[in-house]
């Protein structure tokens, strides 16, 4: 199976770099952080050469009450964009109740886009904004109206572009931090990043 591997940052794929050298089947493309640099390279890669499958792989915060640890593995089982809609004096409207979808067929999605491929058991909704949240009420009220697990910044959209495409399409996170009042002395990036690169090539040589 032809693989392609998204990461946002260097330090998420190091140990991909280093231990897929030179492999014939796996690709692994570093598209710069945030939706639209996610989305512009891998529709670069797409149009290269197409995968049978897309991964996702590296960090993320565990919102309040996912259950979640610093240091937990995770696979999405869903996809949201968490904040693509319209503010209201009377609360949040995403896609679906404004009327837009952002896939259109073969059945509409709005800002749910489901996923396909899971390379660790343990599997929770994923939400990818573009302002990382940095205060515990705040992350609360993402949760309300999502119900979200796991925060990041590139997720949604490579889901996106895989389900146009008509790619399956997987994630998987490492949690390098809880999704409350910003503290970033507390947060454990390097550990997170390679705790999920260890799962997915524990994946790949499972598959």
């Amino acid at each position: 199976m032809a693989l392609l591997v998204c990461i946002a940052t260097s330090l998420e794929g190091r140990l991909l770099h280093e231990r897929l050298s030179g492999s014939t089947d796996t690709r692994v493309v570093c598209s710069g952080v945030g939706p639209v640099n996610a989305a512009h390279a891998v529709t670069l890669e797409i149009t290269r050469q197409r995968p049978d499958a897309i991964v996702v792989c590296g960090v993320g915060g565990a919102y309040p009450g996912s259950g979640l640890q610093v240091g937990d593995v995770v696979s999405a089982d869903m996809e949201c964009y968490g904040d693509l809609g319209a503010a209201t004096p009377s609360g949040f409207l995403d896609m679906k109740a404004l009327g837009f979808p952002v896939v259109a067929s073969p059945e509409p999605l709005y800002n749910d886009l489901p996923m396909q491929v899971w390379p660790v058991e343990r599997r929770a909704k994923f939400v990818t904004v573009s302002t990382c949240t940095g205060t515990d009420a705040a992350a609360r009220a993402i949760v309300a109206r999502t119900g979200g697990a796991v925060e990041n910044m590139e997720g949604a959209a490579v889901a996106h572009v895989a389900h146009l495409h008509g790619i399956p399409v997987g994630e998987v996170r490492g949690i390098s931090n809880m999704v409350t009042d910003r503290d970033t002395s507390r947060w454990r990036l390097m550990e997170a990043a390679i705790a999920a690169q260890e799962a997915l090539l524990a994946w790949m040589a499972r598959r």
